[in-house]
């Protein structure tokens, strides 16, 4: 057996990637999320899902502990409005999640770090476009560092 190489100065530091954490919907997003898998569409790997029964069920202070645990960004996501399984979740998780957004620049979160989407149960491509781009996104703003003292 070997012993695993030691990095040098001439081994590259790994690229930092971000850490997402995804709210999904069961019985849209999350189907759309394994259809995009199930049919090997590629997409960032970065997103760490949380199935939920209704995007109207995550309840904002479940995004801010994912930021204060770690996360570099949150996706909620869930049935197109008007689709929802339980009539209208989703349009309350449209209303709370704008108030939430304008609320996370007043506790030090940029909103960007926060977005929404809906994607359907047959949208697996849409999902993977999704992911992508708020990988990409989250790339441009860099890590987000959760300050516990609340020091600037």
């Amino acid at each position: 057996m070997s012993d695993p190489p030691v990095p040098n100065e001439s081994t590259p530091a790994p690229a930092w990637e971000p850490n997402i954490v995804g709210f999904l919907c069961n019985w849209c997003s999350y189907a759309g999320a394994d259809l995009a898998g199930t049919s090997r569409i590629p997409y960032a790997c970065n997103v760490r899902i949380i199935r939920v029964p209704c995007s109207g069920r995550v309840d904002p202070l479940m995004i801010l502990r994912a930021f204060r645990e770690g996360a570099d960004g949150v996706l909620v996501s869930g049935c197109h409005p008007g689709d929802c399984h339980y009539i209208e979740g989703n349009y309350y998780a449209r209303r709370k999640f704008i108030a939430l957004k304008q609320l996370l620049d007043h506790v030090g979160v940029d909103p960007r770090r926060l977005r929404f989407s809906w994607v359907s149960a047959s949208e697996g491509r849409k999902w993977a476009e999704v992911v992508e781009t708020v990988t990409r996104e989250l790339l441009e703003i860099g890590p987000y560092r959760y300050d516990r003292d609340g020091d600037d």
